[in-house]
C-alpha cells in the first residue's frame, strides 16, 4: 500500500530509559511502514537536557505551540540519586511541568478500557476521567531549608512598593519551608477546559479541593470554578443534562471508590498527579491510561501517563527480554496522529490511527498481553509476551 501522507509535522519529544527504547520500536514497526511520518524531533532525554542546560525543553514547548500538536515520550525528573547516576550539572525541573507552564493547559487522563480487563474496584461501571490543572502549586514552588530559631514570613511587595507581610512560623528546630502560587486566569482556563471537555464527552463534572483548611488558596479555586460555571457554562450544561458539583477532596475520594464512575474529576495539580495514577492502576495498569495536555488556545500534546520504567530498562541493558506494556505510548501516537488528521483534513490518517488502536485492543482481547495485565485479565490469558513479541502481534493484526 502507498504510505499515508502528512501535511504538517508533529512536535516529537523523545524521552528516557525503557520508554525511549519502545518509542523507537513503535515508530519503526507500527508507524513508518504505513505513514509518511513528519515530525520536528526534540530529544528530551536527560543526557541531552543536561547538554543543553534544559534549553531543549523550552524549544520543544515552543514547537508544540507553533505546530499545534505534539507527542511526548516519558522523561526522567531527576533527584539527587539521578544527578549522581547521570553526572548532571544540576537538578533540572520536570519537563512535563515546564511544558504545562508554557502551554498553560489542562491534562485530561482517561483509562484505556477493554472487556479483556476488569477494574479492581468492582462497583465501577464506567471510566473516571481526571482533569488535572497543569500550572503552579508544588510544581512551581519555591523551597528552602531553614535553621533552628529562624523566623519565616510571607512577604508580598505590591506594585506601589509597599509590603504586605504575614508570619508563617518561628522554627524551634531546623526545618523546611515551601511557597506555592497560582494565577486566577490559569484557574479560569482550567475550569473552561473541564466544562468544554465534559460537554464534548457528555460527562458530569466534579471539582474537589480542601477549602475548609486552605481558605484562601483552595477557596479561590472553588470561587473561580463556580464563577465560570455560572457565567459561561450553566445554560449549556443544563441543556445537555450535565451536572456540576463541588466537594472536599477527602469526600470526593470516598465517593469515587464507592460509586459507579462515569464522570470528569477536576483536580488541582498535585491531586490530579496522584489520583490519575490511582485510577489507572485500579483500571488495570498504569500503561493503560491516555494523557493529553490541552491549552486554552487549542494546542494538544499527547503523552503516556506513566514513567520511564527504570527497572525494566536496567534489565534491557543486561540483555534480558522485558514484558513492558507499550499501549499508552502507542495511544499517545494515535491520539496525536488523529488530531493532526482532523486539523489537516486527512481522513486516511485518522482511520489509520483508529485501526492501530483497534489492533492493540484486539490483541489484548485475544488473551495475548504483557505481564502487567495478567492480574487484571477478565478473560483467559493465552500468552504473556515480551515487548518485542507483543508489538509484533499488534503489527500482524494491524
Amino acid at each position: 500500500m502507498a504510505k499515508i501522507p502528512m501535511k504538517t509535522p508533529l512536535a516529537e519529544l523523545d524521552g528516557d530509559e525503557m520508554t525511549r527504547v519502545l518509542w523507537a520500536k513503535i515508530k519503526t514497526e507500527l508507524l513508518e511502514p504505513y505513514v509518511e511520518l513528519k515530525t520536528e524531533y526534540y530529544d528530551l532525554g536527560l543526557v541531552n537536557r543536561d547538554a543543553t542546560d534544559d534549553a531543549v525543553t523550552e524549544q520543544a514547548a515552543e514547537a508544540v505551540r507553533r505546530l499545534g500538536v505534539g507527542v511526548k515520550c516519558a522523561t526522567i525528573t531527576p533527584n539527587a540519586e539521578r544527578q549522581k547516576e547521570y553526572n548532571l550539572k544540576k537538578l533540572y525541573p520536570s519537563p512535563n511541568a515546564t511544558l504545562r507552564a508554557m502551554l498553560d493547559g489542562t491534562v485530561f487522563r482517561a483509562p484505556i478500557t477493554t472487556n479483556a480487563l476488569r477494574s479492581s474496584v468492582s462497583c465501577w461501571e464506567k471510566p473516571i476521567v481526571i482533569g488535572r490543572h497543569a500550572y503552579g502549586d508544588v510544581y512551581k514552588a519555591a523551597e528552602m531549608r531553614v535553621p533552628a530559631g529562624a523566623k519565616v514570613e510571607l512577604c508580598c511587595t505590591l506594585p506601589d512598593g509597599s509590603e504586605n507581610r504575614i508570619p508563617v512560623v518561628t522554627l524551634r528546630d531546623e526545618g523546611i519551608i515551601q511557597a506555592m502560587h497560582n494565577l486566577d486566569e490559569s484557574i479560569r482556563n482550567f475550569a473552561r477546559s473541564c466544562f468544554r471537555y465534559a460537554l464534548a464527552q457528555k460527562l458530569p463534572v466534579r471539582f474537589a479541593a480542601k477549602d475548609t483548611i486552605s481558605k484562601i488558596y483552595d477557596g479561590r479555586f472553588r470561587e473561580l470554578f463556580a464563577e465560570i460555571y455560572e457565567t459561561e457554562f450553566k445554560e449549556a450544561c443544563n441543556k445537555a443534562e450535565i451536572t456540576y458539583s463541588y466537594s472536599l477532596i477527602d469526600d470526593a475520594v470516598a465517593q469515587a471508590i464507592t460509586g459507579k464512575g462515569g464522570f470528569l474529576w477536576a483536580c488541582k495539580n498535585y491531586d490530579g498527579d496522584v489520583l490519575s495514577d490511582m485510577i489507572a492502576a485500579a483500571s488495570g495498569s498504569l500503561a493503560m491510561m491516555t494523557s493529553v495536555l490541552v491549552s486554552p488556545d487549542g494546542v494538544f500534546e499527547f503523552e503516556a501517563a506513566h514513567g520511564t520504567v527504570q527497572r525494566h530498562y536496567y534489565r534491557h541493558l543486561r540483555g534480558e527480554a522485558c514484558s513492558t506494556n507499550p499501549t499508552a505510548l502507542i495511544f499517545a501516537w494515535t491520539g496525536a496522529l488523529a488530531k493532526r488528521a482532523g486539523l489537516d483534513g486527512i481522513p486516511e490518517l485518522a482511520a489509520f490511527a483508529a485501526s492501530l488502536e483497534q489492533a492493540v485492543l484486539g490483541v489484548i482481547e485475544l488473551g495475548i498481553m504483557t505481564a502487567d495485565l495478567r492480574r487484571a485479565a477478565a478473560l483467559p490469558v493465552r500468552q504473556i509476551l515480551d515487548s518485542d513479541a507483543f508489538i509484533a502481534k499488534i503489527k500482524a493484526r494491524l
